[in-house]
């Protein structure tokens, strides 16, 4: 019996394995759900930012559905030498939020995708010659980012889990009340009970059983928005270049910056998808084909009218919880989004979960990323050397977030940067493990 389980746990972790489709279907539409709500959220602000009618508002919602779908399939199935084929799921980048903002607001959303264009090409030819500076991300770096990414996340885990950040800013006095903590510490018990006492499919979906119990008992709490369904068209097709595309030097630059940010932290979400599901490192062609499957999404993506494209971190947190890492798995989930954003009506429905449901799931999944950092971090023994590179570059990366003003008299586009906390945390674990001398001993 013991090695039946260590036969199945092998095959878990291997990414060509499919589960059957009883398991690998729920499996997929988690990693679905997980993603969803941040996947939707940048095109919702940026369409209130530059004040588009509610039809555009749809439309970009709608293709920023069906570009991660087929953004993810690239990366799971692989085409050529684009993705990784491992169980990546791609989704609209907020690490470009920052710099978007202000070029949409001054510019359109035409030079806004120009940029991106630009970005996503950046990003194919940074992944074309990653296998020639790989040897700048050993575990200590991108262990580094991995945790900072988790640690990032937490905030806005909890953020959902008290209702949302519109709740927060526009009606804070329900912002975690008691309905909002009652749905997200439920989803949380439910799913750490199923996690822990559940067996076979049931433990492995646990976060998808646990949203399902959330979204039900919201039903009769009032808390969920049937109109959004029921507005919802049963089918439209994206047309391309519905904004247009321009081109402007502040875009390319800002938008040329951010992609070697998402560089940086796309390595980090490769590893971490590694070393949680599979407890290895990632291979030069994974990261190599990740990056450039990442950059190609965010070219498909301003075609569409989508905004850049990036690996999601939440859903690494989901396979280290789940032990899951067949790209099968995600490739079905890919699918499944796709079809929603084909058919509006699929994605309203997810679309119309509350966030505290989505919040109770996100503590488990982003605890789960910053626990892989450190699994990364320690695969190694931490002499002098490591413990001061980490030192530094969590202070730089927790704390920049924390005191934003610490920046404010840099330049503009640096300023971002720097506050991400996720880029400055990396940079300075890459920067650091390259110049620091190293001892005979290395104590």
């Amino acid at each position: 019996m013991n090695e039946l389980n260590l036969e199945t746990e092998d095959r878990l972790k291997d990414p060509n394995y499919l589960p059957p489709l009883k398991r690998s279907i729920p499996l997929g539409i988690q990693h679905v759900l997980a993603m969803f709500v941040g996947n939707i959220t940048v095109p919702i602000i940026i369409a209130g930012i530059v004040g588009v009618t509610p039809e555009e508002k749809v439309f970009l919602i709608q293709v920023a559905i069906f570009v991660a779908g087929v953004a993810t399939l690239i990366q799971t199935i692989g085409v050529g030498p684009l993705g990784a084929k491992l169980p990546i799921v791609q989704g609209t980048s907020f690490g470009f939020l920052p710099v978007s903002i202000p070029l949409a607001k001054t510019y359109g959303l035409g030079v806004l995708f120009g940029g991106a264009l630009f970005a996503g090409l950046v990003q194919v030819c940074l992944g074309a010659i990653l296998k020639k500076i790989r040897h700048w991300f050993p575990p200590i770096v991108t262990g580094v980012v991995v945790l900072v990414i988790g640690i990032s996340l937490m905030q806005v885990a909890l953020v959902y889990a008290g209702g949302g950040k519109w709740l927060m800013d526009n009606k804070p006095e329900l912002f975690a009340s008691g309905q909002q903590l009652f749905l997200s510490i439920t989803v949380l018990v439910v799913t750490l009970g199923v996690h822990q006492f559940g067996r076979g499919i049931f433990a492995t979906a646990s976060i998808l059983i646990g949203l399902i119990v959330g979204y039900l008992i919201a039903i009769p709490m009032g808390m969920v928005n049937f109109s959004i369904i029921a507005n919802a068209a049963w089918f439209a097709f994206p047309s391309p270049l519905k904004f247009g595309l321009s081109f402007n030097f502040a875009a390319l630059l800002g938008m040329g910056i951010m992609a070697l940010i998402t560089t940086i932290e796309t390595v980090g979400d490769i590893s971490g998808i590694t070393i949680g599901g599979a407890g290895r490192e990632a291979t030069d062609r994974e990261i190599s084909g990740g990056i450039m499957a990442d950059g190609a999404g965010t070219v498909l993506a301003s075609f569409f009218g989508a905004l850049p494209n990036t690996s999601f971190s939440q859903n690494v947190g989901v396979i280290a919880f789940t032990g899951v890492m067949s790209r099968h798995v995600v490739t079905i989930g890919a699918i499944f989004l796709v079809l929603a954003g084909l058919i509006p009506k699929l994605g309203a429905i997810v679309s119309a979960m509350p966030q505290a449901v989505l919040g109770g799931a996100s503590i488990v999944m982003f605890g789960m990323i910053a626990a892989a950092g450190v699994k990364l971090l320690t695969q190694e023994a931490l002499n002098r050397r490591k413990m001061l590179i980490v030192a530094i570059s969590l202070t730089l990366g927790i704390g920049l977030p924390q005191v934003p003003q610490f920046v404010q008299y840099f330049p503009t586009q640096l300023a971002v940067v720097m506050k991400s906390g996720i880029v400055p945390a990396g940079i300075f674990a890459l920067v650091m493990e390259r110049i620091l001398p190293r001892g005979t001993a290395e104590e």
